[in-house]
């Protein structure tokens, strides 16, 4: 692996401030507005504390509202997102993980959530940055 790529890994950080994510405690309304204004799919959800607890994306809202709610979205606007499902959570790193658990967590999440030593939310590591950085590298070193 290239060594360059290897030792500047938090190159490829991107910290919590510049991170979209949802409180646990937030509603479905809440979750749906950000989620249109935002145009993501799949974002970390955090405790009021800002530990990290996993990730939720428009499916399992979607899935919640036609399983529990009926299709009804006013049935569902007091409904924190605490209480639905997560079809396909993402796992999160500590920083302290080596390279290869990261890139390993990246080949299955467009994104790795990180995490401090007590669980806090601190960021992600997109597969984007990651495969772009590592591309840019590696021609750069064939020259």
């Amino acid at each position: 692996m290239n060594k360059e790529f290897k030792m500047n890994l938090f190159n490829y950080f991107t910290p919590k401030a510049d991170t979209f994510f949802l409180r646990s405690d937030s509603t479905i309304r809440q979750a749906i507005e950000k989620f249109d204004y935002h145009k993501f799919t799949v974002v970390p959800l955090i405790d009021k504390d800002g530990i990290y607890i996993s990730t939720i994306s428009e499916g399992d809202i979607l899935r919640y509202i036609k399983n529990e709610a009926n299709f009804n979205i006013n049935d569902a606007e007091n409904v924190s997102l605490e209480k639905i499902e997560k079809y396909r959570p993402y796992r999160a790193c500590k920083s302290s993980d080596s390279l290869e658990e990261i890139l390993m967590l990246a080949l299955e999440q467009n994104f790795v959530p990180v995490v401090d030593d007590r669980g806090a939310y601190i960021g992600i590591i997109k597969r984007k940055t990651i495969l772009s950085k590592l591309i840019k590298s590696n021609l750069e070193a064939k020259k």
